[in-house]
This record gives structure tokens, C-alpha cells and sequence, in this order.
């Protein structure tokens, strides 16, 4: 089972500001530790929205938007791509990430389950045909 460890965007982050070397440490232990345990499959931090870009979608047409983007909230900043035998295991994992905004401060981060393949409808379909 995949997941992915979501780091929200904040102001700090969308102008650039780099977290302060503790929270690069810490950041970097956790990632050698998840690489010991044989878990991480990536991880990285983002370029602020300003740097990027969004493909919008309507009417047949498909149009370009150039960032930054006003709503931090929806924005990311990083992730950790994890794959581990349970989301028991992905749980204790997300426990022991550093807080993104350093410790005692207030932040949040999400996790959410990758699809895979024997979660897609068709996947059983194209499995018979083969």
C-alpha cells in the first residue's frame, strides 16, 4: 500500500522562505530512517505556485494559468510517498513526521492512500483479456 504524507503551503513557504536548519535535519533523519526501514519511495519539497502553473479544463478547451495562487490552503509545499504492508503502518509512519512549521508551532499535514491497480474497475477486466 502506497501513501502519500501531504505538507500544506503557507505564506512562508509560497515566498520562498527555506525552513530553518533544525527542521532540515529533523526532516532528513526521518527520510534516512524511512529509507533504512525500506518505506520511502520519494520525497521532496516544492517551488512556490509562482514558479508553476495549472491546465484549466472547460468547453473542449484547455487554457493555462500562470501561478502564484491566492488560496495557500488548497496549495502543497512537499510530500513523502510511502509504501508500507497497512495503513496501521502508514499511521505510525505520518505520527513521526516533523512538524512542517517546526515544533510547538501549529501545522497540519494530510495522508491520503494511492489507488492501485486492483482498486481500478477495469483493472480485473484487462487482467481476463490477457
Amino acid at each position: 500500500m502506497r501513501f502519500m504524507i501531504i505538507v500544506k503551503a503557507t505564506s512562508a513557504t509560497e515566498a520562498g522562505v527555506m525552513p530553518e536548519a533544525a527542521l532540515f535535519a529533523a526532516m532528513g533523519e526521518y527520510h534516512q530512517e524511512l529509507a533504512r526501514a525500506g518505506v520511502l519511495l520519494d520525497a521532496n519539497g516544492l517551488k512556490p505556485s509562482s514558479q508553476g502553473w495549472r491546465i484549466r479544463y472547460g468547453a473542449g478547451r484547455r487554457s493555462v494559468i500562470d501561478g502564484p495562487f491566492a488560496e495557500t490552503k488548497e496549495l502543497i509545499a512537499g510530500y513523502t510517498l510511502i509504501q508500507v504492508r497497512s495503513r496501521e503502518e502508514a499511521l505510525e509512519w505520518a505520527r513521526r513526521f516533523p512538524n512542517p512549521q517546526g515544533e510547538g508551532a501549529s501545522a497540519e499535514i494530510e495522508v491520503r492512500p494511492l489507488y492501485e491497480m486492483d482498486d481500478l474497475p477495469f483493472h480485473t477486466d484487462m487482467h481476463k483479456e490477457q
